[in-house]
């Protein structure tokens, strides 16, 4: 485990202000035979008070880049843009969104917390020793599908894990096979980040850290061997950009 100290703050955040935090991301879709890169737009915000409506806007901008076959190839097969993901406002308490008859359907109960979906609770009871972290990520990711890696972008793609934490798991990730510090800083989306690299399995995630603050700024991943569906090595197939910032109304941009 590298010793590892990264700077983090927090912006106060009042009982009736809203965390926002907005995502920019090229997610890698498939249609048929047909691999593609769609760009989605989402913005979500997220109440001091999780009991709270939160409200999520999630948008395609339309932009696409076809990395087997083409737009034209797939249009023939059937394909329609509006299929690749559900679009509009979502508004829930707990941030408990559903899709069904295009509306929200509220939660019946309030979620437990997991790294997906962290609550308050499940934040305060991770562990602020990093080999301590280290072992809770691992024996919360024992499977082949989700590595203790993924398990800690997951939480931190939220960016609701608070300042004290943040510093401790990226710390914990160095302890993990495969992860390493990128030399220097990279310049990411307008901002100097440091860089976090899983370099192990299928894929290469990039993690991107703003140094203003140690928060989650963003990932890039690319293939590492070639793939089922024949993307070559080096292919990029996901990346994303996060801003977050404090404000005072539901639906306020900063």
């Amino acid at each position: 485990m590298l010793d590892l100290v990264i700077a983090t703050s927090d912006d106060p955040m009042g009982p009736e202000q809203y965390r926002f935090v907005a995502t920019d991301a090229w997610w890698l879709g498939s249609f048929g035979a047909h691999q593609h890169l769609t760009e989605h737009r989402l913005r979500t915000w997220i109440p001091a008070q999780p009991d709270r409506d939160w409200l999520l806007d999630r948008s395609l901008t339309g932009r696409q880049r076809w990395l087997s076959g083409s737009l034209e190839q797939a249009q023939e097969d059937g394909f329609e843009l509006h299929d690749v993901a559900p679009v509009g406002l979502f508004r829930a308490p707990y941030g408990e969104f559903h899709r069904e008859r295009d509306r929200c359907v509220e939660p019946s109960q309030r979620r437990r917390g997991s790294w997906q979906a962290p609550t308050p609770e499940f934040l305060e009871r991770l562990p602020r020793d990093p080999a301590a972290l280290l072992q809770r990520l691992q024996d919360d990711h024992p499977g082949r599908w989700a590595s203790p890696f993924s398990g800690a972008v997951d939480v931190l793609r939220t960016c609701l894990v608070p300042a004290d934490l943040r510093g401790v798991l990226y710390q914990a990730l160095t302890g993990l096979p495969g992860v390493t510090l990128a030399d220097g800083t990279a310049a990411f989306d307008g901002r100097e980040c440091l860089v976090l690299v899983h370099d192990a399995g299928r894929t290469r995630t990039e993690l991107m850290i703003d140094i203003a603050d140690g928060q989650f700024a963003g990932e890039r991943d690319t293939t590492r061997t070639e793939s089922r569906c024949d993307l070559p090595l080096h292919t990029l197939i996901g990346e994303t950009a996060v801003h977050s910032a404090i404000v005072d109304e539901l639906g306020e941009q900063p």
